[in-house]
């Protein structure tokens, strides 16, 4: 491993760490959008030296990627404040509010909690060995891929068996 690439891990996983944080927080991430507008707005108002009003518009228009043009940057430094912008926007914050909103209006009512899985888990085990035992009694043979899982054994958990 290079010298720089564990840096370079670590700070990748922050950042994942972060935008997960950032995704699951709806407060944050819509005060992370504000902020942005907010803090853009003002860069373009220094850059540009237009009006609080004219750079917030110009903000949103152009984070939102509308871009109607009736404000457009005239100098580099505006030009260069749109790229990160708009990027950010459309690569992440708008992405993430979206994800969020849908995961909230898609809901599976039917979907089994991990209690309800796990009590799933555990009838099947105890069933496997009911099957076997009746298997056991009838004389029939078992196929290769259930009597290696009943060799194995059923364990209902790290060293409980079921019975």
């Amino acid at each position: 491993m290079q010298p720089g690439s564990a840096w370079t891990a670590a700070a990748l996983r922050k950042i994942y760490r972060g935008l997960v944080w950032l995704a699951n927080s709806p407060r944050t991430l819509i005060a992370s959008y504000l902020l942005m507008i907010v803090v853009a707005g003002i860069l373009y108002s220094q850059a540009e030296r237009r009006s609080a009003g004219d750079s917030v518009w110009w903000a949103v228009v152009t984070a939102s990627t509308v871009g109607y043009g009736d404000i457009s940057p005239t100098t580099w430094q505006g030009s260069t404040l749109a790229a990160p912008l708009v990027s950010t926007m459309v690569l992440l914050v708008v992405p993430l509010i979206t994800a969020h909103f849908a995961r909230r209006l898609i809901v599976d009512d039917d979907a089994f909690e991990h209690a309800e899985q796990e009590e799933l888990k555990a009838d099947v085990r105890r069933m496997r060995v009911l099957l076997e035992e009746l298997a056991a009694r009838q004389g029939i043979a078992l196929p290769a891929e259930l009597a290696s899982a009943a060799a194995e054994g059923p364990a209902d958990g790290p060293g409980r068996w079921v019975g």
